[in-house]
């Protein structure tokens, strides 16, 4: 009994540092976390993209069973899922201070990567015309344009813009799972409806129809035709629809009650993801793809960047629960290789939970996980004190809200 009481005041005492030292941060400091975190991550794909040296450069590593053409697919994942995650960070105003200046040069960069990207004479042409997997990347892609249209689409030369929806459009030929990648197609629809493209009206309602279908209730979609417990409801269904679906209600052709019930489902969800934050920042890791790491959370992240967190769960509580989540992640170098690039596994090289489908290119879905970088460093995501989570609170005997389901 007597090394038990030992043990339990060392594990005390070790809690207790370590929530002192999180108090210790103010929101600008979380915001260096975050940004050096996603500059980390980031920077080898659009540096190496805008010199013309991704596909020379950027490794190949994947698992035994992996099934797909490598070559063919694992460039435009790492493109899409990379600038999917950084576009709203990217579309804040130039600054002279040094996240600001790290931010033009990023921006900067991706632009001749995007130009890059498309043009059939550069070593680092993507081809969006063979194989399914593209039909998932091309809307990451899209995502991004949408998230950050002024900053990333805009200012794109015609002859780049001509070149990336004839490469959107070229996706057509071609369908993939019966599952989550219906939103895919959607979602790179919608981005040609939004600016004023022909667009396939059928690949945009079936997506929204088997969506609303899918719905199991208290914010969870089935995954396909049958529930699958992992973070794809967040990876993807939550925020490609509700995207897609203001594209829609903005050109009239959804109602608007419709985005609103997506919103709502989607607000829900984050609740969800912010009680699985622990009172150390460390989340459960299971189900399919959880090499996409932070990526679990972009639901939270963009709830919080549409400023639509309720009223119970504070901007700050969700900034300080994923702050310890990216520090737990990318602080050390357990996920980077040598060279900076990200390497296959949860928290660590650990190839063996790698999926079949999962390379290099892949991983960068973590990004998504930093959308609320889009609110500017004034905001009170940022400015306002250390605020426990949820799990903290409950693990060190502070009120909280009790959970509860919905029924829309």
């Amino acid at each position: 009994m007597k090394y038990k009481s030992l043990f339990a005041l060392l594990l005390f005492f070790q809690f207790a540092t370590a929530q002192n030292k999180i108090k210790s941060n103010t929101g600008l400091e979380d915001r260096e976390v975050w940004v050096k975190s996603l500059y980390k991550i980031s920077y080898p794909v659009i540096h190496n993209l805008a010199k013309e040296t991704l596909k020379k450069n950027m490794p190949l590593a994947h698992n035994p069973d992996y099934g797909l053409n490598l070559t063919k697919v694992t460039y435009l994942e790492a493109l899409g899922r990379t600038i999917a995650g950084v576009a709203p960070w990217l579309a804040l105003p130039d600054d002279d201070t040094k996240e600001g200046k790290m931010r033009k040069q990023m921006r900067l960069e991706l632009l001749k990567g995007l130009a890059n990207s498309v043009n059939p004479a550069s070593p680092d042409y993507i081809s969006y015309r063979e194989e399914s997997q593209p039909i998932v990347d091309a809307a990451y892609v899209a995502q991004a344009f949408l998230r950050a249209p002024k900053a990333l689409w805009e200012p794109l030369d015609d002859l780049t813009k001509k070149r990336f929806i004839e490469e959107f459009k070229s996706l057509r030929t071609r369908t993939g799972a019966y599952n989550n990648w219906l939103l895919f197609a959607g979602l790179t629809e919608g981005f040609l409806l939004s600016i004023g493209e022909q667009y396939d009206p059928a690949r945009v309602q079936f997506a929204i129809n088997k969506m609303k279908e899918w719905y199991v209730g208290d914010s969870w979609y089935s995954d396909g035709e049958k529930f699958s417990m992992d973070y794809y409801n967040s990876y993807v269904i939550h925020t490609m629809l509700v995207d897609l679906l203001k594209i829609l209600v903005d050109k009239k052709r959804a109602p608007e009650s419709d985005y609103d019930l997506a919103v709502k489902r989607m607000v829900r969800q984050s609740e969800f993801l912010e009680r699985m934050i622990s009172p150390e920042g460390t989340y459960p890791a299971f189900g399919r793809s959880i090499t996409y790491r932070t990526a679990a959370f972009q639901v939270l992240a963009q709830t919080a960047l549409m400023e639509k967190l309720p009223e119970f769960i504070k901007p700050a509580q969700v900034r300080c629960a994923l702050t310890k989540v990216i520090q737990n992640m990318y602080d050390g170098n357990q996920n980077f290789d040598g060279k900076g690039w990200l390497v296959l596994g949860f928290n660590g090289h650990q190839p063996m939970v790698a999926d079949s489908y999962t390379s290099t290119g892949s991983l960068y879905m973590a990004t998504l996980g930093f959308l609320t970088l889009g609110l500017p460093a004034d905001h009170q995501f940022w400015t306002d004190p250390f605020t426990p989570w949820t799990s903290l609170k409950a693990w060190t005997g502070e009120p909280l809200k009790k959970d509860y389901k919905v029924e829309y």
